[in-house]
């Protein structure tokens, strides 16, 4: 069977569907998935333990993956921690060595375009309005939207603002807003867009 590597870079702001996505894709085209901020994640849970982010990014494992990554406070963690040069700088090799695997990979996060992998062959840019993902947000967590919307729109900012590798889309990145979107429509265009590349990668 002939060897390939074929990179899908898959970048957002906090709940506008990226995961789901890139989930939905990476199976369609039986692709591996990495969600990189899970990395981040693992390292600001391991903040919250009382060890140096730096550190912690340093020995990240597969073990630090696993378990509950998705508590609020976890997620705030993440992004202090991804603001921290040093901390990024010893997650990219594992990113980069993930994205160019032997059968091709699905990364989503908030660099993978512009940053990790700015030669992947597809980039998608996917977003929706601040109202619409604190929608979401709420019917996850359960909580005030206003207190949910305070949250998105200062997660937005720190993203956005931050001096190393903030949150924008790769000038070639196809943009996909899914504040109208259902999930399945999203689904079908996200891999619309892949398909050319897919078909010819040989």
């Amino acid at each position: 069977m002939t060897s390939f590597s074929f990179t899908v870079a898959i970048d957002g702001p906090a709940a506008a569907g990226k995961g789901t996505i890139s989930r939905a894709v990476a199976s369609h085209f039986g692709l591996a998935h990495l969600d990189t901020g899970l990395l981040y994640r693992a390292v600001g849970r391991r903040l919250l333990a009382g060890e140096d982010a730096v550190a912690a990014a340093e020995a990240l494992g597969p073990d630090d993956l696993e378990g509950d990554l998705r508590r609020p406070e976890i997620a705030d963690a993440a992004s202090r921690v991804a603001a921290i040069p040093e901390v990024r700088a010893a997650l990219v090799a594992f990113q980069r060595r993930f994205a160019r695997r032997d059968g091709g990979a699905v990364l989503d996060g908030r660099d993978i375009g512009t940053m990790i992998c700015p030669d992947a062959e597809v980039k998608l840019y996917v977003t929706a309005a601040p109202e619409v993902r604190a929608r979401r947000r709420q019917a996850e967590e359960g909580r005030d939207y206003e207190d949910v919307l305070a949250d998105v729109l200062a997660r937005d900012r720190r993203d956005s603002e931050r001096a190393t590798a903030p949150l924008r889309p790769a000038e070639d990145a196809v943009l996909l807003d899914t504040s109208e979107l259902a999930i399945d429509a999203a689904v079908s265009r996200a891999i619309a867009a892949i398909e050319s590349k897919w078909k010819g990668r040989e």
